[in-house]
């Protein structure tokens, strides 16, 4: 992918070499990609970050110093479209809770309340972790143990319940289960071991039914995600503009809202009447799909 930097004609060009390399390993339909994977992933129990990760070695994208921080913030960057499916899916709760912080609205007002309290520990935690993550945790060998070890939990705890569980509906969530959700969140800083699947499982642990689980999930993930993105883009939007253009960027995007959409909504009709068994499976055969692909050499 590299090895036109230094040749006569990167020299005459007038482009700069790292613009170059980046222009070459990045194009429309691998953003197409990219943004299907993040899309497809980012709420189901499966970890986007991790499904990214292997995605973009297989297309060769960030493969070198140059353009791996450009890779990894456009990543981030994508999560724009699945923030977005959410605001578009859950409308009625989003403006549920804005009418609860204009006082109009006190079952709002306390979900929202609910919310900022587990989205606090990623927020404390996860800015001073977020440089160690990516120099250490953003590789193949972290994601591929988080996502079997993930996978296993998720089969084990799969059969112990049932769509129609009793439990706490979404607005009877308090402060104390927040915050157990939101303190758990924090494992999912690992890549490979998905926000969603941490935080439904937190949910279930501290006794709301599977239904609640997932859509308070869902609405912790406009925080969080929402955050990190922001913060990603502040800090790094210039780095992927420079590297890929906004084609690319808008494309992933675009993508990665119809996808997560289409997602968002077959996941909780499935789990209307079948297990998370499913995405405990997916997680360890992709697991083992992507061991097959380093053994290989393919990764």
């Amino acid at each position: 992918m590299t090895a036109g930097w230094f040749t006569p004609a990167s020299a005459s060009s007038g482009t700069p070499p790292d613009a170059q390399a980046a222009g070459a390993e990045m194009n429309v339909w691998k953003a197409v990609v990219l943004g299907v994977v993040e899309g497809v992933t980012e709420y189901l129990p499966i970890s986007s970050t991790g499904h990214l990760v292997v995605t973009q070695r297989l297309l060769g994208i960030g493969e070198n110093d140059a353009t791996k921080d450009a890779a990894d913030s456009f990543a981030i960057a994508i999560q724009f479209g699945a923030i977005l499916a959410v605001l578009v899916l859950y409308r009625r709760r989003i403006v549920s809770m804005v009418r609860g912080l204009l006082g109009l609205d006190p079952v709002g007002r306390r979900l929202l309340g609910a919310l900022l309290v587990a989205f606090i520990p990623a927020v404390v935690i996860g800015v001073t972790l977020e440089r160690p993550i990516k120099d250490n945790l953003l590789s193949i060998g972290p994601v591929v143990a988080a996502w079997i070890v993930g996978g296993l939990v998720l089969l084990w705890v799969a059969p112990r319940l049932r769509p129609d569980r009793p439990g706490l509906h979404l607005t009877e969530i308090g402060w104390r289960q927040a915050l157990v959700i939101g303190i758990a969140q924090v494992a999912a800083m690992w890549p490979g071991t998905s926000r969603s699947l941490v935080t439904i499982l937190a949910a279930l642990a501290v006794g709301t039914t599977l239904a609640a689980a997932v859509e308070f999930s869902f609405l912790l993930g406009l925080l969080t995600l929402g955050a990190a993105t922001v913060y990603e883009t502040a800090s790094n939007g210039s780095v992927v503009i420079d590297a890929y253009g906004w084609v690319s960027p808008l494309v992933g995007l675009v993508v990665a809202f119809v996808a997560a959409v289409a997602a968002v909504r077959w996941m909780v009709t499935w789990l209307q009447t079948r297990s998370l068994a499913i995405f405990g499976w997916e997680r360890i055969l992709v697991g083992a799909a992507t061991i097959a692909l380093v053994v290989a050499g393919t990764l």
